[in-house]
């Protein structure tokens, strides 16, 4: 991977967090966990976690609804010149790691 991919990831990240942030009514809580982007930039799809998960389906809807605004966001307040086709995905990786803890930390 190019630094310059690893940029574009990290920024689209920062950017993904501070959105959700800005533009969250606070009823739960999205963390931004990972961002995969295409080997031609085109695509990047912006994983997330959502706290109480019962709210998860609200939150991805939620996002889902602000692309566009998101990248606007990203258009005015960073320096990238082509912006790839923004997609939200639930991280559902991060949930199974996490019901796996539970489960060690039970027995």
């Amino acid at each position: 991977m190019s630094v310059r991919h690893e940029r574009i990831i990290e920024i689209l990240h920062d950017m993904a967090a501070r959105f959700l942030l800005l533009e969250g009514n606070n009823s739960s809580l999205l963390t931004i966990t990972n961002v995969v982007l295409t080997k031609d930039g085109k695509r990047a799809t912006i994983f997330f976690t959502v706290f109480p998960e019962s709210y998860e389906k609200t939150a991805l809807e939620f996002a889902k609804r602000k692309r566009s605004e998101f990248k606007q966001f990203v258009r005015d307040n960073s320096r990238l010149g082509m912006i790839p086709q923004l997609v939200f995905a639930i991280d559902a990786g991060e949930k199974n790691r996490q019901r796996i803890d539970n489960l060690l930390n039970e027995s």
